[in-house]
């Protein structure tokens, strides 16, 4: 495993696809920031209809926002916002022009439908190649992409990143597992791109056949869910590998908005494309650096799709402290959970990450079910954690001595009694993409 340095990396051990971007002196950032955001903002009002009259309502006109600085007196965007305006109302181009969408699931109403330029995919294959060089990537490698294709973001995201680095690419998609370890062998694949669900699942079933010595991976690149580092060291360990973080959305183009570097200090905003903010998820208040709330985008250079002060809806944190591995771009924490999908449990915010952290430190596994149901008016938490094959060897006795052990450990990190209940090895539904972590029954809407 790559030891971190202390102070600088040298120049030489610096892994950059484009360092004449990521480098940057932050004044030059700046002024690209400045520049593009005046044109896009000049671009939406001319050629968007619904951007045109949400700006007139708050009294704003193209010619108010003269840089970064007049970027709070945009009104924000919301998920809302783009199911109202479904399928055409936010395109900025003509349709003509757009060669491509990618939608979110939809599970919760409408459809997000996000549309590309070409020129919108190769600045989006930029960034995703600016990750992959990150974690080590080069022409010599076999980039092994497990993130679902299609409408999804992610496939596509890390594969157009692969071919602008110039590796091998492997187009495997999401699922038939068999396949994947058998083409991850025979083809030496030595970058792995999935959901890190679905990367402690191969890593699992790596473990079981006993064939971590065929393999050739160095590196992973793991998004589209919140993970732990917890969970990342699991993966790390199992794989042999050093795991990164991406990040990304579809509303905003997809995996590669930010990633981690090999320092794993934060990921780098891409800051050439896109303007972060922390907002107080209440209020709508800018937050300073380091303290903690909802994540905004303003996308810069996009021309078919480019959203305005976007709430993501994640809970983060900013660092403009420059990092040693010499990068320049801002940095945000792993998203710490969701300010819409948190679970509110008896008054209290609960995130599906902190209960991740309880269980890994006791030597449990990522698979793990959390149910909210509501009796008598009261909120009831179980959560359905699956054994290891050891674990569920032991006794009655030593069982439930687990049991407690995790009950009280879940009680004083959220605060709320929670059932636990230990359950046999694989008897939890594996997920090739996306895990389903929570199952909440109360029907609260």
């Amino acid at each position: 495993m790559t030891m971190k340095m202390k102070g600088l990396i040298p120049m030489q051990q610096r892994n950059y696809y484009q360092p004449e971007i990521e480098c940057a002196s932050r004044e030059q950032i700046r002024k690209w920031q400045d520049e593009r955001l005046v044109k896009t903002v000049h671009h939406v009002y001319e050629n968007v209809a619904y951007y045109r009259d949400i700006m007139d309502k708050n009294g704003i006109r193209p010619d108010d926002i003269k840089s970064v600085d007049d970027l709070h007196k945009l009104p924000f965007l919301t998920k809302n916002d783009l199911r109202e305006a479904y399928p055409y109302g936010l395109l900025a181009v003509p349709r003509g022009e757009a060669v491509r969408i990618h939608s979110t699931s939809g599970t919760t109403g409408k459809r997000v439908v996000a549309f590309y330029t070409q020129n919108d995919i190769d600045m989006w294959n930029e960034c995703c190649a600016r990750a992959i060089v990150a974690a080590g990537g080069t022409k010599d490698d076999v980039v092994h992409v497990s993130y679902g294709y299609g409408l999804f973001t992610g496939g596509a995201g890390l594969d157009g990143g692969s071919h602008k680095v110039g590796c091998l690419t492997l187009p495997m998609s999401s699922g038939s597992t068999e396949r994947q370890l058998q083409f991850m062998c025979d083809l030496g694949s030595t970058i792995l791109c999935c959901t890190p669900s679905y990367a402690a699942y191969l890593a699992e079933t790596v473990q079981e056949r006993d064939i971590a010595d065929q393999l050739k991976l160095k590196a992973g690149i793991f998004g589209a869910e919140a993970w732990t580092e917890e969970m990342r060291h699991d993966i790390e360990e199992k794989l042999h590998i050093k795991a990164y973080d991406i990040y990304g959305l579809t509303e905003i183009s997809g995996p590669g908005v930010s990633f981690e570097c090999s320092e794993q200090h934060g990921m780098h905003v891409n800051e050439d494309n896109f303007i972060v903010e922390i907002i107080d998820p209440n209020t709508g208040e800018v937050l300073p650096d380091g303290e903690k709330g909802e994540l905004v985008f303003t996308s810069i250079t996009k021309e078919a799709f480019p959203l305005l002060r976007y709430r993501t809806r994640d809970i983060c944190v900013l660092n403009r402290e420059k990092c040693s591995c010499g990068r320049t771009f801002v940095r945000m924490a792993k998203p710490m959970g969701r300010s819409d999908d948190m679970l509110i449990v008896k008054g209290v915010n609960v995130f599906p990450s902190q209960i991740e952290t309880v269980l890994l430190n006791n030597g449990y596994t990522s698979n793990y079910q959390i149910i909210v149901t509501r009796v008598n008016n009261s909120d009831v938490l179980d959560i359905n954690v699956e054994m290891t094959e050891e674990m569920f060897a032991g006794t009655l006795g030593q069982m439930s001595s687990k049991e407690k052990k995790v009950v009280d450990e879940l009680k004083g990190m959220l605060g709320i009694y929670a059932k636990v209940h230990l359950v046999e090895p694989k008897s939890i539904v594996r997920s090739e993409g996306k895990a389903v972590r929570v199952i909440d029954k109360r029907n609260l809407y």
